[in-house]
């Protein structure tokens, strides 16, 4: 009876508003197309939303399965070379020339398994002189092993630098004297390139 015209003509275009559930921001003059839910309502709305959460058990079982699938990912990733599910420490282009680079090489430290136990038997055979030749070998091994790793470490490092000028090398070569240590078909990720191609 009291309300102004204005008002009327305000609460008609809001009824007759289409309701608009886009993401676009809404103009803050223009009538929002519904009307205002009471408190008990929003409240209630609220309250359904959070009963229909998960329980502790569910979100446990939920991020079970979650990290199995991710460890999954990441063990065909290894297998295969697949960049994206790479552990960190093998993520990048640097750390992949660095795998490339020492299995594309005979590194005398990945036979030091195999040399061991023939070391390891001869020395254990009740004979001066084999045992005296296991004491060599075991010599011979480790200064051939120490020599090959500066070797791999300065050409690798002199190749990082003319590839990767700009990035970060850090722990390069360190990561792939550590591969090298690895017998070639036990290395995670597989190697990728044949022996004497270039990386």
């Amino acid at each position: 009876m009291f309300r102004s015209r204005a008002k009327d003509e305000k609460s008609q275009a809001a009824d007759k508003a289409p309701v608009n559930f886009s993401k676009q921001p809404r103009d803050p003059q223009a009538p929002k197309g519904r009307p205002t839910p009471k408190r008990s309502e929003a409240q209630s709305q609220r309250r359904s939303v959070a009963n229909t959460s998960m329980t502790r058990k569910e979100a446990a079982k939920r991020q079970r399965e979650e990290r199995r699938s991710a460890l999954e990912r990441q063990r065909q990733a290894l297998a295969s070379g697949d960049e994206r599910y790479l552990p960190a420490r093998d993520k990048g282009p640097v750390r992949r020339f660095a795998r490339d680079f020492v299995d594309s090489r005979f590194n005398i430290a990945e036979f030091f398994l195999p040399m061991a136990v023939i070391i390891l038997v001869l020395s254990m055979v009740r004979v001066a002189a084999l045992q005296n030749i296991a004491l060599l070998l075991w010599l011979v091994v480790i200064v051939l092993i120490v020599l090959d790793s500066f070797v791999t470490a300065f050409r690798l490092k002199k190749q990082l630098n003319e590839r990767f000028a700009g990035e970060n090398k850090r722990g390069a070569v360190a990561y792939a004297l550590m591969r090298s240590l690895q017998m070639r078909r036990l290395r995670l990720p597989k190697p990728q390139v044949k022996r004497g191609e270039r990386p």
